[in-house]
Formats: structure tokens, C-alpha cells, sequence
């Protein structure tokens, strides 16, 4: 894996090797955003999501899970971590954006699949401690593709902290018709990409392309971001 992917990206590598996409403006808040399971924090669809945030007024800090950091220095390709270390890092990284980098800036925190589903795992136990306002979640993965008797909603059936989930509406990970089944908590939104997949991308019928719908979905992000900033 190289060391950045994304050679037009406007961010900037901290001292933590992070990925931080500075507004043209003074930031409103620090979104601090988690990868999928599969891709790194520089893969196209996380640098759309921080470039378009970004130039919408929000401080956007990618990090990268130990195990994703480690394929970086070019250890062998593995699986993510098990959910507690994931959770840990998560912690880890809101804790050191809190203290060192924040500012006093309000927080939100996402991710991408596993890393939002891992954002909103770890949003409860922090707000309290933390200027925490909200959490966005990028196609969360409700259930493996084709088992969808296996849910991970329990948490989410009693989430307090305000949430976002962008949804595809045929994500396999969760179509639209089996999400709005979920009994999901009052404070967790649903907001959809029309024909979306796991990742937005739309068929070819919907008369959408791929930046089309990553650009619905920065501006339904932006919409919820600043909604709890008011509240």
C-alpha cells in the first residue's frame, strides 16, 4: 500500500499519521472519521467524503486502525482487529483529538461501515466525558451480505447519542426495505442514496454517477452536522 493514494488531496499528514483536511474557513467542529474494513483512510470514497466536508466548513481527521497502519508498513495483508481493540483505538484517537488537537472545537465521529458501526459503538460511553455531538455513520453494516438474521442493531435500538445512517437502498449490507423494519432508537436518522450501493455507488439506471451520489451524501452529512451543532 503506498503512502498516500490520493495525489490531488488537500490534506495533510500530522504528526500521528493522520489525515487531517483543514475548511477554508475556521472550522465549526472536528469530525474525526474511521475506514471500512476493507480500505484505508485514503481511498477515494473517504477522500471525497473529508474533501467535500471540508469544503463545507468542518475539520475532517482520517485515522487508521493498528491493523490498517500495520499493512501500511507494509506488514501482510490481515484481518481488522476484534471488536474490543478496534473500540480501544477509536478511544484512543477521540481522547488524543480532545486533549491535543481539538482546540475546543464541538466533536462529531463516523466512519465508513465497520469504521462507523465502531463509532457508534464507543459514541455513548464518550459523550458525557467529551464535547461529543453527534455520530455519522457511512453505510452501516446492519448484517453480512445474505445473512440478514445477523443483526448488529441491539446498541442501536437504544442510542443516545444523536446519529446519522447514509444507506444505499440496496446496500446488501441492509436494504432499505429491511432497515426501516429495524427498531432503531428515536435519536439514530435514516437518510438514503438513491439505487446506492455499500459504498453509494448507483446503477446506471438511476441516471446518478458516482460523485453525483457522494455529493448527496456530503450534503445530508453537512445537514445532520449542523442540525446538532444548533440543538
Amino acid at each position: 500500500m503506498p503512502p498516500f493514494a490520493d495525489p490531488v488531496s488537500t490534506a495533510v499528514v500530522d504528526a500521528d499519521g493522520r489525515l487531517v483536511t483543514e475548511p477554508p474557513q475556521p472550522p465549526a467542529a472536528v469530525l474525526l472519521l474511521a475506514h471500512g474494513a476493507g480500505a484505508p483512510m485514503d481511498s477515494p470514497f473517504m477522500g471525497a467524503m473529508a474533501e467535500g466536508l471540508a469544503a463545507r466548513g468542518w475539520r475532517v481527521v482520517r485515522f487508521e486502525f493498528p491493523y490498517m497502519a500495520r499493512r501500511r508498513q507494509g506488514g501482510p495483508r490481515s484481518a481488522p482487529d476484534r471488536l474490543p481493540r478496534l473500540e480501544q483505538a477509536f478511544r484512543d484517537q477521540l481522547q488524543r483529538e480532545a486533549s491535543h488537537h481539538a482546540g475546543g472545537l464541538p466533536l462529531f465521529i463516523g466512519g465508513k461501515s465497520m469504521g462507523g458501526r465502531v463509532a457508534s459503538l464507543v459514541a455513548d460511553g464518550l459523550a458525557d466525558a467529551l464535547d461529543l455531538r453527534g455520530c455519522l455513520c457511512l453505510g452501516y453494516p446492519f448484517h453480512p451480505p445474505g445473512k440478514p438474521e445477523t443483526l448488529r442493531t441491539e446498541h442501536l435500538q437504544r442510542q443516545r447519542t444523536p446519529t446519522l445512517i447514509l444507506q444505499g437502498e440496496r446496500d446488501a449490507f441492509g436494504r432499505r426495505a429491511e432497515v426501516e423494519a429495524y427498531p432503531l432508537a428515536p435519536g439514530v436518522q435514516l437518510a438514503w442514496i438513491p439505487s446506492g450501493d455499500h459504498s453509494f455507488k448507483p446503477t446506471r439506471s438511476s441516471g446518478l454517477s458516482e460523485a453525483d451520489a457522494w455529493a448527496l451524501a456530503v450534503e445530508a452529512a453537512d445537514g445532520f452536522l449542523r442540525e446538532q451543532l444548533a440543538a
